[in-house]
Protein backbone atom coordinates (compact mmCIF):
# COMPACT_ATOMS: atom_id res chain seq x y z
CA UNK A 1 0.00 0.00 0.00
CA UNK A 2 1.38 3.46 -0.88
CA UNK A 3 2.67 5.70 1.91
CA UNK A 4 0.28 8.44 3.07
CA UNK A 5 1.59 11.77 4.25
CA UNK A 6 -0.56 14.04 6.39
CA UNK A 7 -0.49 16.68 3.65
CA UNK A 8 -1.61 14.26 0.91
CA UNK A 9 -4.35 12.84 3.11
CA UNK A 10 -5.58 16.36 3.92
CA UNK A 11 -5.61 17.38 0.25
CA UNK A 12 -7.57 14.22 -0.52
CA UNK A 13 -10.11 15.08 2.18
CA UNK A 14 -10.41 18.60 0.74
CA UNK A 15 -11.10 17.24 -2.73
CA UNK A 16 -13.60 14.72 -1.38
CA UNK A 17 -15.30 17.45 0.67
CA UNK A 18 -15.79 19.71 -2.35
CA UNK A 19 -16.94 16.73 -4.43
CA UNK A 20 -19.53 15.67 -1.83
CA UNK A 21 -20.67 19.29 -1.37
CA UNK A 22 -21.42 19.36 -5.11
CA UNK A 23 -23.15 15.96 -5.10
CA UNK A 24 -20.66 14.49 -7.56
CA UNK A 25 -19.60 10.87 -7.70
CA UNK A 26 -15.92 10.03 -8.05
CA UNK A 27 -16.71 8.85 -11.54
CA UNK A 28 -18.32 12.17 -12.51
CA UNK A 29 -15.50 14.26 -11.06
CA UNK A 30 -12.94 12.04 -12.78
CA UNK A 31 -14.78 12.50 -16.08
CA UNK A 32 -15.02 16.28 -15.65
CA UNK A 33 -11.33 16.55 -14.79
CA UNK A 34 -10.15 14.15 -17.49
CA UNK A 35 -8.62 11.52 -15.23
CA UNK A 36 -9.34 7.91 -14.38
CA UNK A 37 -11.64 7.20 -11.43
CA UNK A 38 -9.15 4.90 -9.72
CA UNK A 39 -6.45 7.58 -9.93
CA UNK A 40 -8.85 10.10 -8.38
CA UNK A 41 -9.68 7.59 -5.64
CA UNK A 42 -5.96 7.30 -4.87
CA UNK A 43 -5.70 11.08 -4.60
CA UNK A 44 -8.70 11.24 -2.27
CA UNK A 45 -7.18 8.54 -0.06
CA UNK A 46 -3.87 10.41 0.05
CA UNK A 47 -2.05 7.61 -1.77
CA UNK A 48 -1.20 9.65 -4.86
CA UNK A 49 0.80 12.84 -5.26
CA UNK A 50 -1.10 14.83 -7.89
CA UNK A 51 0.83 17.13 -10.18
CA UNK A 52 0.10 20.84 -10.26
CA UNK A 53 -1.64 20.27 -13.58
CA UNK A 54 -3.97 17.70 -12.02
CA UNK A 55 -4.65 19.95 -9.02
CA UNK A 56 -5.67 22.67 -11.48
CA UNK A 57 -7.85 20.25 -13.44
CA UNK A 58 -9.60 19.06 -10.26
CA UNK A 59 -10.10 22.60 -8.97
CA UNK A 60 -11.57 23.67 -12.30
CA UNK A 61 -13.93 20.66 -12.35
CA UNK A 62 -15.02 21.52 -8.79
CA UNK A 63 -15.53 25.21 -9.61
CA UNK A 64 -12.89 26.49 -7.18
CA UNK A 65 -9.46 27.98 -7.59
CA UNK A 66 -6.39 25.80 -7.03
CA UNK A 67 -5.42 28.11 -4.16
CA UNK A 68 -8.82 27.55 -2.47
CA UNK A 69 -8.43 23.80 -2.87
CA UNK A 70 -4.93 23.86 -1.36
CA UNK A 71 -6.00 26.21 1.43
CA UNK A 72 -8.81 23.83 2.42
CA UNK A 73 -6.30 21.01 2.46
CA UNK A 74 -3.96 23.04 4.67
CA UNK A 75 -6.78 23.77 7.12
CA UNK A 76 -7.67 20.08 7.28
CA UNK A 77 -4.04 19.15 7.88
CA UNK A 78 -3.90 21.21 11.11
Amino acid sequence: MPQRSRAHAALGRAIRGYRVDRHLSQEELAHRSGMHRTYLGGIERGERNPSFTNIRRLANALGVSPSDLLARGERLER
